[in-house]
C-alpha cells in the first residue's frame, strides 16, 4: 500500500510521462477538447471547467480513443493503481481539466460526495468504497489544493463553513488547511475523491484526469458502456484489468 496516500491522501510522480507520450496524449486530448467546445458552446462560455466521458464515441474517431485506453490500461500507470486498490479496480470515467473563459471565475472547495450525499452519509462514506483520480498534467499548471488527511478526517468547522457557504463564507475562501501541489508537464498526482479539493485555475491548464474506483456498483452505476474499449482495442491493451472489471458490475446491473 502507498504510505503516503494511506497518510494524507494523495501521491505525486514527477515526470510519470516523458515528453514525446505527452504529445501522443496532449494531440489526442485537443482534437476532443475541440469538438466538445463546439457542441457545448453555451455551457463552456458561462461557466464550465471540466468535460467528461472523453474516450466515448462522440468526440473522437477509434484510433484516437485507442490512444486513450493503452494509456488508461498502460503496465506503468496500473501498477499505480494496484498500489493503492489492490483488490478488483475499475475504471470509472475520464475529464478533462480546463480554466473557465471568464477569468473572474471562482474556484470552490469540495469533496467529489457531497453531489450525492447527505452529510451523515458523506461521514459514513469516508470509510467505504475509493473512487481516486489520476490527474496527468498536459501543461505545466498551477495544480490543485488538498486538505490533507481529510479522506478519512471530517470536517473542521473552518472547512464545513466554507464548503457549504454558510456563517458568512464562500467556497472560494482560503482555508488555513490547504496544501497547494503544483504540477508540471508529465507529473502524476493520485488523490481521493471523497478529500476536500479545488482545482487552481491559470496558466491556460490541461490536465487529463483519470477516475479508478473499487468494483462498487454504486460507484459504477455513473459508468458509460460506450466509453469502454471493444476487443479489438481491448487486444492491444497491456492491461485492461480495470476496464473488464467494470464490463462485468455494468453488465451486472
Amino acid at each position: 500500500m502507498n504510505e503516503q496516500f494511506e497518510q494524507n491522501g494523495f501521491t505525486t510522480k514527477q515526470n510519470f510521462l516523458n515528453r514525446e507520450q505527452i504529445d501522443n496524449v496532449k494531440a489526442v486530448i485537443e482534437s476532443f477538447h475541440h469538438s466538445w467546445i463546439e457542441t457545448n458552446k453555451d455551457f463552456y462560455q458561462s461557466r464550465a471547467i471540466n468535460s467528461a466521458y472523453l474516450s466515448g464515441k462522440q468526440h473522437l474517431n477509434d484510433e484516437q480513443r485507442s490512444t486513450l485506453f493503452q494509456l488508461i490500461g498502460s503496465n506503468h500507470l496500473m501498477e499505480q493503481v494496484y498500489s493503492i486498490i489492490p483488490k478488483d479496480p475499475a475504471f470509472m470515467n475520464t475529464q478533462l481539466f480546463f480554466d473557465p473563459v471568464n477569468p473572474q471565475q471562482k474556484n470552490y472547495w469540495h469533496r467529489d460526495i457531497q453531489y450525492d450525499l447527505d452529510l451523515e452519509q458523506q461521514k459514513a462514506a469516508l470509510s467505504g468504497s475509493q473512487a481516486l483520480h489520476f490527474r496527468i498534467a498536459l501543461k505545466d499548471e498551477p495544480g490543485i489544493e488538498l486538505v490533507l488527511g481529510s479522506h478519512f478526517n471530517w470536517d473542521t468547522q473552518e472547512e464545513l463553513d466554507v464548503r457549504l457557504e454558510q456563517n458568512g463564507k464562500k467556497s472560494h475562501d482560503d482555508l488555513s488547511t490547504g496544501k497547494v501541489i503544483e504540477l508540471k508537464a508529465g507529473d502524476l498526482l493520485i488523490f481521493s475523491g471523497k478529500m476536500i479539493h479545488r482545482g487552481l485555475y491559470g496558466l491556460d491548464r490541461l490536465s487529463l484526469d483519470i477516475l479508478y474506483c473499487d468494483s462498487d456498483k454504486e460507484l459504477l452505476k455513473y459508468a458509460e458502456p460506450d466509453c469502454l474499449p471493444n476487443l479489438d482495442q481491448l487486444k492491444l491493451i497491456q492491461d485492461p484489468t480495470a476496464f473488464m472489471n467494470t464490463a462485468k458490475i455494468i453488465n451486472s446491473l
